[in-house]
C-alpha cells in the first residue's frame, strides 16, 4: 500500500502509547502509519461523572464517525471502553495480548486498601470500583475523578484524595511509581470487561482488515469476548457498577463477575469455572444464574439510585 495508514487516537499520554504501540504491530507488518488525534466527547467534558454523560460511546464515538467516513482507516481503543454493540459497518478488527488486568490503589500516605482513614476520599472514574469499594469499607466516599492520568495523579498530591484506583495497565505502560501501589486482587476487586486490552477498531470492508486481524492475540480474545459477551446479554454496558473478568487456567476458563447497587449494600458475585471448549454455555449458564438472583432489578435500580457515590468534587475537576 503507497500511501500512509492514518491511526485515530484519543491525545492523552497513555492513549498515544497505545496508538504508537500499535503503529509498532504495524510496522513489523511492513505497513507506515501516521497518528491522528481525535478529542472525544469523554475527553471534552470533565465536570460530570461518566455515567451521567452516556456511558457507552464516550472514548469511541468520533472516531467511529471517522472511520465511517474513511477518514482515519483504525481506531486503537482501551476495550475496556468500547460498547458491546458497535455501529453497522465497524468491527473488532483484532485484540492486543492483554496487559495486566487487574486494578491498582496509589497513594501517598497509605500503603492500602485497609489503611485508610475513616471516610477517607478516594478517587476513580468508575461505578463498578466505587460499589466494590462500598462493599469492602462502607465509610469510604469515592469521587468522582475525571481528566487524564497525569491530573488524577496531580490531585492525589495535591491532597484532594487520600487514594485513587487507576487500571494497572496504564499504571505500568506510563511507568508510574508512587509511594504507595498495591495491585488490587481479584477477589479485591473484579476489572472491567476487556480491561487491559487494546482493541483495533476498522470497517468491515477495509481493503487491510485480513492483516490486521494477524495482529490478534486468541487467548485475549477469546476471554475478552466471553466478558463482553456477558455485559450483552446481561444488559450492562462500560459504564454501570458491573465487573466481569475471564483467564485461561490451562484448559479451564475461570469467569468472575459482580454486580451491585452503588452503595454496595446489596450484591452478586460468583466464579465459575470449566472447560476452554464449552466458554459460550459457561457464559449462558452465568448470566441465567445472575438473572435469577435479581441482576437486571439491581442494574435498573442504580438508574435510579443516587449517583452521590460517585459525586463530582467541580471545583478543580478540569484537564
Amino acid at each position: 500500500m503507497g500511501t500512509k495508514i492514518v491511526i485515530g487516537s484519543r491525545g492523552s499520554a497513555l492513549a498515544l502509547w497505545q496508538a504508537r504501540h500499535v503503529q509498532g504491530l504495524l510496522k513489523s507488518l511492513g505497513l507506515e502509519s501516521e497518528i491522528r488525534v481525535v478529542k472525544t466527547k469523554g475527553d471534552k467534558i470533565l465536570d460530570v461523572p461518566l455515567a451521567k454523560i452516556g456511558g457507552k460511546g464516550l472514548f469511541t464515538k468520533e472516531l467511529e464517525i471517522l472511520l465511517l467516513e474513511g477518514e482515519i482507516d483504525l481506531a486503537v481503543h482501551s476495550l475496556k471502553d468500547v460498547p458491546v454493540d458497535l455501529p453497522e459497518g465497524l468491527v473488532l478488527a483484532c485484540v492486543s495480548a492483554r496487559a495486566n488486568p487487574q486494578d491498582c490503589f496509589l497513594s501517598y500516605k497509605y500503603p492500602n486498601l485497609q489503611a485508610l482513614p475513616k471516610n477517607a476520599r478516594v478517587g476513580t472514574t468508575s461505578l463498578r470500583r466505587a460499589m466494590q469499594l462500598k462493599i469492602q469499607r462502607a465509610d469510604l466516599d469515592p469521587l468522582s475523578l475525571r481528566g487524564n492520568v497525569q491530573r488524577r495523579l496531580e490531585r492525589l498530591q495535591e491532597g484532594d484524595f487520600e487514594a485513587v484506583i487507576l487500571a494497572c495497565a496504564g499504571v505500568e505502560r506510563l511507568g508510574i511509581e508512587l509511594p504507595y501501589q498495591v495491585r488490587l486482587g481479584l477477589e479485591e476487586m473484579i476489572p472491567s470487561m476487556g480491561q487491559g486490552a487494546l482493541g483495533i477498531e476498522m470497517r468491515a470492508d477495509h481493503p487491510i482488515l485480513d492483516q490486521i486481524f494477524s495482529l490478534n492475540d486468541p487467548d485475549s480474545a477469546l476471554c475478552c469476548g466471553i466478558e463482553r459477551d456477558f455485559v450483552r446479554a446481561l444488559g450492562g454496558g462500560c459504564q454501570v457498577p458491573l465487573g466481569v473478568h475471564a483467564r485461561l487456567l490451562g484448559e479451564q476458563i475461570e469467569i468472575r463477575a459482580i454486580v451491585g447497587l452503588l452503595d454496595g449494600k446489596s450484591f452478586i458475585k460468583e466464579r465459575v469455572l470449566g472447560v476452554r471448549d464449552r466458554a459460550e454455555v459457561l457464559v449462558q449458564n452465568l448470566v441465567s444464574c445472575f438473572k435469577q438472583q435479581g441482576a437486571s432489578e439491581i442494574l435498573a435500580q442504580t438508574m435510579l439510585q443516587d449517583t452521590s457515590a460517585t459525586k463530582v468534587d467541580r471545583k478543580r475537576n478540569t484537564e
